[in-house]
This record gives structure tokens, C-alpha cells and sequence, in this order.
């Protein structure tokens, strides 16, 4: 087997344990909730916690990469990552809860730039699009984590149990993969962050990034609540769990997609899917017209990050790993926004008015796409 397919499956299998421990941790948000004994709009003052720390992550992780190898990032933050998830499920208190969601969100934003910005070198191997793929493999393992989720919660394994499962699992893999990985990947230019005026290349796929981050960020962490609350569905993860296979299996083929239409025809549609999905959960919140609701939402959502990451790679300014990390602020602003402003319009307004946030983002993706296209030729 040649070099490149090695690494590409070490990536791969780093792709993976992200998308399998996020949504471990997403899908037991609603058990988190009921054992604090929180509101809505104290679930979203914790949620706030989540995106100030990334911050904290983006802005490390522009200078790790500029001295490190990614390999060497992915294997420590993916070994931190793994025991922040354990320690979510042990705490006995809200603070110590605000601490260890603080450790897991800088290390899991840290290992999303790395893996990025590797899947980008990777790439230009294969002179050819393969990053759909790798998020694919993300989703993938978010609908094995959901999945193994509802499993846990349909035989009431207490929720210590699961997440040591899924942490030993992690660990073990990433300390195998580790060894198959991209060596000397460091990006030599580029690397500096250049402060004045906005650069347009970036600022627009930083918008797109912004949106994107408040559709998925609601729908990680209101999904289960949504469908446990509003639905009235014991078994709340099936809402989750749907969204994320149609959010996988879409990525799979993102990248024969996007050859046959095209980027800026992919952004409008998956807009259009993003906001008739979300309304067809709000306006007939029954279990099935819920889950055909969250699937089309699943199938937007799909193409968003992948496309602005793929873009983002294309930057005449900076390194692939300086430009994901910048663009990756705004993703930051979006999830610090995006989930707690839903817990305190539900609190406010119910659960089902405040999904009409995520109308409007699918809605935003049509004309800062276009715009983005219309004003970058020259650059891309």
C-alpha cells in the first residue's frame, strides 16, 4: 500500500474518534441536564462555556502549528480529548462541569485545525477533492456515537459507563494511528496572522463558517432536547441520530457532487434544505415529520464545512493551517451565539419558536455565498 493511503487512513481514523466522542457527548446532553437539574436557559449559560474555550483553542492552535507537526497536535489533544470526555460523566458539580467542558472544547478545537489542515496537504497528493470523504468519516463516527448512545440509554447503562467505553476506545486508536500518520507537514509560510484591514477571501468564507457553526451547534446540542421536550419522545436520540446518517452519508458523495454543480449551485441548495427542514420540524412537530425535518436539515448542513474548509485551503495569504484557524474564530462566534441564544429564547419563547433561528442562517448561506463567489474569481 503506498505512503499516502496509509496516511490517509491514520487520518481518517483521527476523523473518526472526533465525530464518535463529539457526539457521544452531545447525545447525553439531555441526561446531563436532567442530573443538574437545569433549566433551558442554564443549560445554555453552561453551553456558553463550550465556545469561549475553543477561542482559547483557535488562537493557541495558529502558533502550535506554525511549530509543531500536526501529527504531533492530533495525538496529545486526541489523549486529552479522550479523558475530558471520561471526566465529563464523573463531576458532581456544575462548576467542576464548567471546567472539564472548558478542557474538552480547547482540545477538540485544536484537533479539528490540525486534522483539517492536514486533509488539505493530504489532498494535494491526490490532485483531486478527498476532504468531503474525511468528513464523511466524522459524520460516520458521530452516527456510530449516537447510535452506541441510544443502545446505552435504551438499557439505562449509566452514563460513567458509556463514555469510559468510548474514551479507552479513543485513546487506544489514537495512539495506533499516531504511528501511521503524516510526518513533517509543518507549514514553513504563511503563518503569520497580518492585522488591518479585513481580507474579503477570508472575511466571507468566515461568515459562511459563522452560520454553519450556529446550524450545527443547535442541532448538536437542541436535538435531543427537542425531540425529548417538543416531540415527546422517551428515546430522544433518534432525532440526533437521524441527522447525523443523513449528514454522513451526504459526505461520502460531497466530493462527486461538487464535480458534477459546483460550489456556489451547492451553497444555495443546501440553504434551501437547511430552512425547509428546520420548518417542517417547527410547524409539525410529530415524530415522523420531525425526523424527514431533521434529515433534510442533515443533508444541508452536510456540504457547509467541508466546501469553506476546501476554500480556505485556496488562500493566497496564508497557510492552509493559518486560514482555517483564522475562519475558525467565527465558527467560535457562531457557537458562542448560536446554542445558548436557543436555550434562552426557549426558556423565553419555547423550545420550538427558537429553532426559527436556524431558518434564517440556512436562509444567509445563499447571499454571502454568492457574494463570495462573485468578488473572489480572481482568487480562486
Amino acid at each position: 500500500m503506498k505512503t499516502k493511503q496509509i496516511n490517509r487512513i491514520a487520518l481518517s481514523v483521527y476523523f473518526f474518534l472526533s465525530g464518535l466522542c463529539f457526539a457521544t457527548w452531545a447525545s447525553r446532553i439531555p441526561t446531563l441536564k436532567a442530573s443538574f437539574n437545569l433549566n433551558d436557559a442554564q443549560l445554555g449559560s453552561i453551553l456558553l462555556v463550550m465556545p469561549i474555550a475553543a477561542l482559547i483553542g483557535t488562537i493557541s492552535s495558529g502558533w502550535l502549528i506554525s511549530r509543531f507537526n500536526n501529527r504531533d497536535l492530533l495525538l496529545f489533544s486526541f489523549l486529552f480529548f479522550a479523558f475530558a470526555l471520561l471526566g465529563i460523566s464523573l463531576v458532581n458539580s456544575a462548576l467542576l462541569l464548567i471546567f472539564i467542558l472548558a478542557l474538552f472544547s480547547i482540545c477538540m478545537r485544536i484537533l479539528n485545525i490540525a486534522m483539517n489542515a492536514q486533509s488539505i496537504t493530504l489532498q494535494a497528493f491526490y490532485h483531486k477533492n478527498i476532504i468531503g470523504s474525511f468528513h464523511g468519516i466524522w459524520s460516520l463516527g458521530g452516527v456510530i456515537g449516537v447510535l452506541f448512545s441510544t443502545i446505552m440509554v435504551e438499557y439505562n447503562v449509566i452514563i460513567q459507563n458509556h463514555f469510559l467505553i468510548i474514551a479507552l476506545v479513543t485513546i487506544l486508536a489514537t495512539i495506533i494511528a499516531y504511528k501511521y500518520s503524516l510526518t513533517k507537514d509543518k507549514s514553513t509560510t504563511g503563518n503569520k496572522l497580518i492585522i488591518g484591514k479585513p481580507d474579503p477571501f477570508i472575511f466571507y468564507l468566515g461568515l459562511l463558517i459563522f452560520f454553519a457553526a450556529i446550524c450545527e451547534g443547535g442541532m448538536f446540542d437542541w436535538s435531543g432536547i427537542y425531540f425529548k421536550e417538543v416531540v415527546k419522545e422517551d428515546v430522544f436520540t433518534y432525532g440526533y441520530l437521524l441527522f447525523m446518517i443523513f449528514m454522513a452519508t451526504s459526505r461520502f458523495f460531497l466530493d462527486r457532487v461538487l464535480d458534477k454543480i459546483g460550489m456556489p449551485k451547492l451553497y444555495i441548495i443546501s440553504g434551501l434544505l437547511i430552512s425547509t427542514g428546520t420548518l417542517t420540524t417547527i410547524l409539525f412537530p410529530q415524530f415522523w415529520t420531525a425526523l424527514i425535518g431533521f434529515c433534510l436539515v442533515g443533508i444541508g448542513v452536510s456540504a457547509i464545512f467541508p466546501m469553506t474548509y476546501i476554500l480556505a485551503g485556496k488562500s493566497k495569504k496564508y497557510s492552509a493551517g493559518m486560514a482555517i484557524s483564522i475562519i475558525g474564530t467565527y465558527a467560535i462566534v457562531g457557537m458562542f451565539i448560536g446554542p445558548p441564544l436557543i436555550g434562552y429564547l426557549s426558556h423565553t419563547f419555547g423550545l420550538k419558536n427558537a429553532f426559527f433561528i436556524l431558518v434564517f442562517c440556512g436562509v444567509m448561506f445563499i447571499p454571502i455565498s454568492q457574494l463570495f463567489f462573485k468578488t473572489q474569481k480572481a482568487n480562486l
